[in-house]
């Protein structure tokens, strides 16, 4: 079984998902790392060159390669959930946890990761705080809908909610 952390930029998808796969002896795969290397050029520039529609075909298909693997912890891109079938694959062999956090605590930590300019291109063309606004609110039904279970990571180190996640899962085995 896989584990998949979903969420907006900045909720802590890979923090969480490196230090998560490291404690339970798994291999974490980061799906924009993943999509950037095989391409072998940062996500801005397919999306100026090639559009959004052929960044997400490319998103697609590593999702439906890597989701049949076992014992990985994945996080998918922010924009992932809106597409039924990688929601569909994903959940095939994955628990799905939203990772969520508050819009302040979003765009703090998008300003601290200096990836955010260089490799995160811009959804809607808009300031950082309008986007973010718009996008999180109509993501939110798409991550609701997708996922199991939720942490807000607004108020958490990493390490706090890489153990909230670990209780879960515990819990969760003990009900099997």
């Amino acid at each position: 079984m896989n584990i998949i952390l979903i969420g907006y930029r900045g909720s802590g998808k890979s923090a969480v998902g490196n230090r998560l796969a490291a404690r339970l002896k798994m291999t974490f795969v980061d799906i924009d790392n993943l999509i950037e290397d095989r391409q072998g050029v940062p996500i801005t520039d397919i999306v100026k060159s090639h559009g959004w529609d052929r960044f997400r075909m490319l998103e697609k298909r590593i999702i439906e390669e890597i989701s049949i693997g076992n014992d990985l912890v994945i996080a998918p891109g922010g924009g992932a959930v809106l597409d039924a079938g990688n929601v569909i694959a994903l959940r095939r062999n994955g628990f799905i946890i939203w990772l969520k956090a508050d819009q302040d605590t979003l765009l703090k930590r998008m300003n601290q990761d200096p990836g955010t300019i260089t490799r995160r291109p811009a959804l809607t063309g808009e300031g950082t705080f309008e986007e973010v606004e718009k996008t999180v609110l109509a993501r939110e039904p798409f991550y609701e809908r997708a996922s199991e279970i939720q942490i807000d990571t607004s108020m958490l180190a990493v390490d706090a909610v890489v153990e909230s996640i670990l209780t879960i899962l515990k819990e969760r085995a003990g009900r099997n």
